[in-house]
């Protein structure tokens, strides 16, 4: 599994850019055009990389209403032509897969195709309620599919995924131990309720003290202006809305503004990913 060290040393500076693919073939609002797709993700990764970003994630964000586990072959055929065409033009860019909603096997087969550096499974372990109906976590046949796969690709999981709720309520805590030693998530992801919306300071600290050496991150409603709320806790953050202009697309001025946000609590040593805490 890795550790703090581990995502410092492969994503630096700690923050993960949001690619949110527009709607691929397939999808209800799929328009046909597939230049257009083209152009626009790798436009939002150019703009995302020449700001300086640690890593890109991309996820068929559009492609709504999801399913709720496998995405049809078609789904999984795009993402990887266009993942692969990120990875020739900045192939030493990390990057990740999330295939929504809960499509692990898919991310890690696009992932060992591209190298790309991660996956994020929505929900891993446990069980959720969600849009999409119950989802349920397939971390057997996810680890022992990377087995299979020789895949070098960290699973980053969510801790109480957000457009959801679980199914049990237990102390959040547990439910963090458990995705971290008996799933054997490489990084946990915590999140507020929806997209665009805040985490919960409060809610990442007792996992800090819990699980010492597991890389959290913050995974919604990052700005310039709350990310020092995080820095003594958290590990990297996920940031897509923030990033985005009037019209949807990634915003270069907006990717620097994270970017420089989280350098400057770097510097000051206030942020766990400066390493003063963690060497």
């Amino acid at each position: 599994m890795w550790t703090r060290k581990t995502f410092a040393a492969l994503v630096q500076p700690p923050v993960i850019g949001m690619v949110h693919l527009p709607p691929l073939p397939g999808a209800p609002r799929w328009q046909g055009d597939w230049a257009g797709v083209q152009t626009s993700t790798l436009r939002d990764a150019a703009r995302l990389s020449e700001g300086g970003v640690g890593a890109v994630m991309v996820e068929n964000y559009h492609d709504v209403p999801f399913f709720p586990a496998r995405v049809p072959p078609s789904t999984v055929a795009a993402m990887t032509a266009l993942l692969s065409e990120i990875r020739r033009q900045y192939p030493n860019l990390p990057l990740g897969v999330n295939v929504l909603r809960n499509d692990a096997n898919a991310a890690l087969a696009i992932a060992q195709a591209v190298n790309a550096q991660f996956i994020r499974v929505n929900v891993h372990a446990g069980a959720a309620v969600t849009d999409q109906g119950l989802l349920q976590g397939m971390a057997h046949h996810t680890l022992r599919l990377r087995r299979d796969l020789a895949a070098n690709v960290g699973i980053l999981a969510d801790l109480r995924v957000k457009h959801a709720a679980p199914l049990v309520t237990r102390p959040l805590v547990a439910e963090a131990r458990d995705l971290r030693l008996r799933a054997l998530a490489d990084g946990l992801i915590v999140t507020g309720p929806a997209t665009g919306f805040a985490t919960a300071p409060e809610d990442l600290a007792p996992l800090r003290t819990e699980l010492i050496d597991c890389p959290l991150l913050v995974g919604s409603g990052i700005t310039p202006q709350n990310i020092s709320r995080y820095s003594r806790i958290a590990d990297g953050y996920i940031v897509g809305t923030a990033l985005k202009g009037p019209q949807g697309a990634i915003a270069s001025e907006r990717v620097a503004e994270v970017v420089v946000a989280v350098q400057k609590i770097s510097v000051t040593g206030e942020s766990t990913t400066g390493r003063k805490d963690i060497e």
